[in-house]
């Protein structure tokens, strides 16, 4: 939340998880105020869609990506397939906010609001918030019951719903950001919705139901284009405004524009490309887990994975992965003259925290795989529990652009040019050498082809190479790779062995080539403490060498006929039986 202007009032009070059933559909948002008294003026329009902002994503979300780009000690049952019908579900299937927003919409009072500019203002904020909660409905469910009134007690016919086509959600969706860019304020906002973060998110969301649309096939959904051609006019309303650009600037805490972009305390300083953000506070104690999540030994662990590593191109533009002998190429060399974001995203030989002098070299006893996150890290005075008070985004120009050349590609109409107003952007601020529509294409790289098994056609490398530099650019950033792998029909990455840094024997290890070890792999019983980290050499994928096997006693799976839809609760299912259960879960 921002400093002051998330001031949530009492009505948030009353807001309360719980799961879409009849008693809570039959619940007043509040009791507190009525309709008759409520919404006469712009202070009270103001006052309760303040609450709607409640419904923004955590600080754990934003930062806490942990499939197969960032791997931790323990996995989610969406990695290790143990997924179970759970009974009820008060985080993903939860109606309240829907609830809450509705009867906004539907209040007489706001309907009636004598100002239009400013009732449109303020509905067009709740549709933003409105068309927020069904995308993430869909995304987990696929067809959900469409609700766009409050339900009242005698209301049957709503009250036991059955879901209602994803096609019609989406159409509904769609109309809700229309509505809300059409009458949403223009002046940029770090903190508060806009014209421009609903564009935003327009292009988010078509380009993740046009991409689902057209990977999915066992769905027979139609209309994946019209979905892709309205990512690209949205990316293109809000590139071709003039009101954002990517941050280039040198004057942050390290005066690497990619790095000071995630490790400034404030928005301020690259407000150019921040559309939307989530503001924290040292002096108002609002604080989040960032670096002690980093940093610490005992939360997970966290560290990027092998394959993820590996698509980082050579700072020239070739792939790494046509080097001869890549894969056992130890952290040293591998990590020479590669693109600057890679040094830029983990810890690399000669890595120093911002505010020290002094080398911080990898630390395995904070790391699964050796490749040590850094994105996001300021100061070590922020690294104790719930310390960290950095502002983290939430909308950044940066991924319209990613947008806008994915849908491109994908539709077939992508040119050199769409790449140079965007790509190019986005390799030039860490000085990579642009990205060829013809090379690209007349030369699909293996790597990734083997990664990514349903690309295919004229745009194939392109396509490649535009999901590369999406992976690379917003790792780390609001569980991106989870809707990636989701929409493009990819869920089987998330069965493959994680794996980290590469050993070529037992024996001890100087990672930094500067004289000093920082690993020991051993045979046998463990060696005295040598004050350097410890792992033996079973923690390998070979006998006695290999690289870092991570979690080998859980077996991953990924159902291709199930898991790419969450399952719906079986208590809901009971108290509503026209709803039906996705396909594959078992009741």
């Amino acid at each position: 939340m921002n400093r002051k202007s998330f001031k949530y009032t009492t009505l948030l009070l009353l807001i309360v998880a719980a799961s879409c059933n009849k008693d809570l559909l039959e619940q007043y948002p509040t009791a507190s105020f009525s309709p008759q008294t409520f919404f006469k003026t712009e202070n009270d329009l103001r006052s309760y869609t303040n609450s709607f902002y409640e419904n923004l994503p955590s600080a754990t979300y934003i930062y806490g990506e942990d499939y197969d780009n960032v791997v931790k000690s323990s996995v989610s049952g969406e990695i290790s397939g143990i997924r179970n019908i759970p009974t009820t579900d008060a985080t993903r299937w939860n109606w309240q906010p829907l609830r809450n927003i509705n009867f906004f919409l539907n209040s007489s009072n706001v309907k009636n609001f004598p100002n239009v500019d400013i009732r449109n203002k303020y509905m067009g904020l709740a549709r933003f918030f409105r068309a927020l909660f069904y995308f993430d409905k869909v995304r987990w469910y696929g067809d959900v019951p469409w609700f766009s009134t409050v339900i009242e007690t005698n209301d049957e016919a709503n009250l036991m719903k059955a879901r209602d086509p994803r096609t019609l959600v989406m159409d509904s969706v769609l109309a809700d950001l229309n509505f809300a860019i059409d009458h949403l304020g223009t002046a940029k906002s770090l903190e508060r919705i806009t014209k421009w973060t609903a564009l935003a998110l327009k292009s988010r969301v078509t380009l993740y139901e046009g991409t689902w649309r057209k990977y999915h096939t066992e769905f027979n959904l139609q209309d994946a284009d019209r979905f892709l051609n309205e990512c690209v006019n949205a990316s293109f309303e809000l590139m071709n405004s003039g009101q954002y650009s990517l941050y280039t600037g040198i004057n942050g805490p390290t005066g690497k524009p990619y790095t000071d972009l995630f490790a400034n305390m404030t928005l301020e300083p690259v407000a150019t490309e921040v559309i939307l953000g989530r503001r924290f506070s040292n002096d108002l104690g609002l604080r989040h887990n960032l670096q002690f999540y980093f940093t610490s030994t005992t939360q997970g662990k966290p560290g990027l994975e092998k394959r993820l590593v590996n698509s980082y191109l050579m700072a020239d533009g070739s792939r790494f992965t046509d080097i001869p002998g890549y894969d056992t190429l130890q952290y040293f060399k591998e990590v020479q003259n590669r693109d600057p974001r890679l040094g830029q995203t983990i810890k690399l030989p000669g890595y120093t925290r911002i505010g020290a002098t002094t080398i911080s070299p990898v630390n395995f006893a904070s790391t699964m795989t050796g490749y040590q996150p850094i994105k996001w890290l300021n100061a070590a005075t922020m690294d104790l529990s719930s310390q960290s008070y950095q502002d983290l985004l939430l909308f950044r120009y940066g991924e319209v652009l990613l947008n806008y050349a994915e849908a491109k590609a994908e539709l077939g109409t992508l040119t050199q040019e769409d790449i140079d107003r965007s790509i190019k952007l986005l390799r030039g601020r860490v000085g990579m050498p642009n990205l060829s529509l013809a090379d690209a294409n007349a030369n699909p790289d293996p790597y990734q082809s083997g990664m990514y098994k349903n690309v295919s056609g004229t745009n194939k490398g392109v396509i490649l190479e535009i999901r590369r530099e999406r992976r690379i650019e917003l790792v780390m950033e609001n569980n991106n790779r989870w809707d990636d792998l989701m929409r493009w029909k990819e869920g089987h990455l998330l069965a493959t062995p994680f794996k980290g840094m590469y050993f070529p024997s037992a024996g001890r290890f100087d990672l930094d080539n500067n004289g000093t070890f920082e690993i020991e792999i051993y045979t046998g019983n463990k060696p005295p403490a040598a004050g350097i980290y410890q792992m033996p050499v079973s923690e390998l994928d070979q006998e006695t060498k290999g690289n870092i096997i991570t979690n080998r006693n859980i077996i991953k799976t990924f159902r291709e006929d199930r898991d790419y839809l969450f399952p719906l609760p079986l208590e809901d299912l009971r108290l509503n039986p026209n709803l039906t259960q996705n396909p594959g879960w078992k009741q």
